[in-house]
């Protein structure tokens, strides 16, 4: 039986192998550090976004609220005075005069 004779690493491989470890934790961290940046500015963002979609349900509502007065007889009434100018027969309307 033959012994086997261990080889001994040169300095340099040993720096290289340590440098190249080294890089590649500085690496991880850095990678590290900006996706928990990231992390940060997403979630400000998501409590944005569900601010925004707590409106717009509200705004939803509101729109439908809006779409059934529409169709009342109280609004066309309202249309009519208002932009029309409209008024029902023998109604007087009293007019405030212009203060100059």
């Amino acid at each position: 039986m033959r012994r086997r004779k261990r080889k001994k690493l040169k300095k340099t491989t040993v720096m290289g192998v340590l440098l190249v470890t080294l890089a590649i934790c500085m690496t991880l961290g850095y990678k590290q550090s900006v996706l928990k940046a990231q992390g940060k500015e997403y979630a400000c963002q998501l409590q944005e976004l569900k601010k925004q979609k707590k409106q717009l349900k509200k705004d939803k509502e509101d729109l439908k609220e809006f779409k059934k007065y529409v169709k009342t007889d109280e609004y066309v009434e309202e249309i009519a005075r208002d932009k029309l100018g409209l008024v029902y027969k023998d109604e007087i309307i009293f007019e405030p005069e212009d203060s100059k």
